[in-house]
């Protein structure tokens, strides 16, 4: 069976394209001598890969949990007739690879990649001849590195704590795309619900002189159309729209649109919102809204990194829906474009985060190991309307350099002002770099849970409960309880290294109760606006999930839902 084989970005559709998903010849190269071996030519390897999933899982067909420091994959490919003919341009691209990425082709080196996180593409054109084509990746990822952002994947051979295992090399689709000569690079879309208008920054490569088209439609009816002359490799301008129709979460509404440069077409998306945020109240289109959100960590048992299938993307977001949320923080790790468009579609908030742990964030090295990353991220994601906020770092050391939290702040702030932003996410705040300001708390008693943050309506500055206290004023407090709950469930005790946070409950009602108790403590609070329940899904040995790791329900999700759902007193 070959996995995953719908296509992988929704906001950016050509027609010529080809999934590479499916069976490779694999190796592991442990000294990372592959190269003078000429792995870059070989025709085949020691074992077969089901790309796109690691070689740590159980769907990748090898399960191999020890550390590989570098791996190998290689195929033959027949590119399509015509797909060489008249100027036309192939791509690679590849969803994401842990974590310094090398593409051959034909045994010629075609690009690099670093950053094992964010989509890339490389173009091949130079390298492909007339028939079948080799293409080999080497992917050298060393996770115990402190300069390698790797998120929650295990320094040590076992899973522990809140690590889990490791994810090597490739993990979201490969596919190859086919252009014009002339084609469309990238399109930057920015809403404005006030005039009725999507703003539009495209970019192109060899379109000087042609004129750029964009056509925008509402369930089938056109609702705005503008062509300009592309002077360069750039242009910029308003789209005026004939209707407006809101993104919410209550009606996630969505315009299809097309563009159009010379022979190149591309289909995409777009939602018409607007966030602000006052008082530390978050609004979405004017109108207030509370931010029920669950914690995701996107693991999965039999993918580890990646979804067996769209459907189960898909369903994480019904599961947490189910549940009364309707949002989620996607913790460390920066989700796949497919599961961001069905968020799009099914009206479900998201903070974007980034896999800081592991990386030293108190060295000059950190710049270097974030920011071009991060950058790629915002400029992947930036039209999602599913996107609320952006939170590069989490829970991040006392060390962390001031400057690099101010510079994030500063450079996202200049590429997106439209959303919110957390500089790290519950610990080590640097002032002037968020806009909420948020802590974690896993205090499990209710009554002092409530208590703590009670004072906050008081005109009181709330005690922050973490390893490095945050430097309060009366003007500038907590309003986001961005981790809590935790509650340690399993329905069968007896694997020593299962754990959640305090003490397990003896019953399922003990367990409803102090849930409800938690929930109620913040949304009777008059200036909490925002939480984070951790979490959805059991992962591995952390069993704190509302649902198992296999995505069974723990509880009646109705009475869950009717927990978490109910009005705060900021909304009645």
């Amino acid at each position: 069976m070959i996995y995953r084989q719908e296509y992988p970005r929704p906001q950016f559709v050509r027609k010529d394209w080809m999934n590479l998903n499916g069976e490779w010849d694999f190796t592991i190269d442990h000294a990372m001598t592959g190269e003078e071996r000429n792995f870059q030519n070989a025709e085949n390897f020691d074992m077969k890969i089901n790309v796109p999933f690691c070689p740590e899982s159980k769907l990748s067909g090898i399960e191999y949990k020890d550390f590989m420091r570098s791996v190998w994959y290689t195929r033959e490919v027949d590119i399509p007739e015509g797909w060489t003919e008249n100027g036309r341009r192939t791509f690679i691209n590849i969803g994401a690879c842990d974590y310094i990425t090398k593409v051959f082709v034909n045994g010629i080196l075609a690009g690099r990649h670093v950053g094992g996180y964010v989509s890339f593409s490389i173009e091949i054109t130079e390298q492909l001849k007339v028939g079948k084509n080799r293409i080999t990746i080497f992917a050298d990822d060393d996770t115990r590195s402190q300069k390698v952002p790797s998120g929650k994947q295990c320094f040590m051979y076992d899973s522990v704590g809140c690590f889990y295992t490791r994810s090597t090399g490739i993990w979201q689709t490969v596919w190859l795309e086919n252009t014009p000569k002339a084609y469309l690079k990238h399109v930057k879309t920015t809403p404005n619900i006030t005039d009725s208008e999507l703003r539009i920054e495209a970019t192109f490569d060899k379109a000087e002189d042609m004129t750029f088209t964009a056509v925008a439609s509402f369930h089938g009816k056109k609702v705005g159309e503008k062509s300009v002359k592309v002077d360069w490799n750039n242009v910029a301008f308003s789209l005026p729209l004939s209707e407006l129709h809101l993104w919410d979460t209550e009606n996630p509404n969505l315009y299809d649109i097309t563009f159009t440069v010379g022979d190149d077409k591309v289909d995409s998306y777009f939602g018409m919102r607007e966030i602000a945020l006052k008082d530390n109240k978050t609004y979405l289109n004017g109108k207030l809204i509370y931010q029920r959100l669950i914690l995701d960590q996107g693991y999965y048992p039999d993918g580890i990194y990646t979804a067996p299938s769209e459907e189960e993307l898909i369903n994480d977001i019904k599961r947490s829906m189910d549940m009364g949320f309707n949002g989620a923080r996607l913790h460390e790790k920066i989700f796949e474009p497919l599961f961001l468009y069905h968020c799009d579609r099914l009206g479900y908030i998201v903070w974007g985060e980034f896999p800081n742990w592991s990386l030293d964030v108190g060295t000059e090295a950190a710049f270097k190991y974030t920011l071009p990353e991060w950058l790629e991220e915002l400029e992947r994601d930036y039209n999602h309307p599913a996107i609320i906020g952006w939170c590069p770092y989490n829970e991040t050391q006392g060390n962390v350099d001031p400057d690099l939290s101010m510079f994030l702040f500063n450079m996202t702030k200049a590429y997106d002002p439209t959303r919110l932003f957390i500089d790290n996410s519950g610990w080590t705040h640097v002032k002037g770099t968020y806009d909420m300001l948020d802590v974690h708390d896993y205090l499990q008693n209710p009554e002092e849970f409530r208590a703590r943050y009670m004072v906050l309506a008081e005109g009181k500055a709330a005690p922050c409960f973490v390893p490095f206290p945050v430097d309060l004023t009366e003007s500038d407090n907590v309003s986001f309880i961005s981790e809590f709950g935790g509650i340690w469930w399993q329905d069968q005790t007896g694997n020593e290294k299962d754990w959640g946070y305090g003490e397990r409950p003896k019953s399922r009602e003990e367990f409803i109760a102090r849930y409800k108790g938690l929930m109620d403590a913040l949304l009777d609070n008059p200036k909490i606006t925002a939480f984070c329940y951790t979490q959805l899904t059991d992962v591995e040995q952390e069993t704190n999930g509302l649902y198992t790791y296999d995505r069974n329900a723990k509880f009646d999700p109705a009475v869950i839902k009717a927990i978490t759902s109910r009005k705060s007193v900021i909304e009645e």
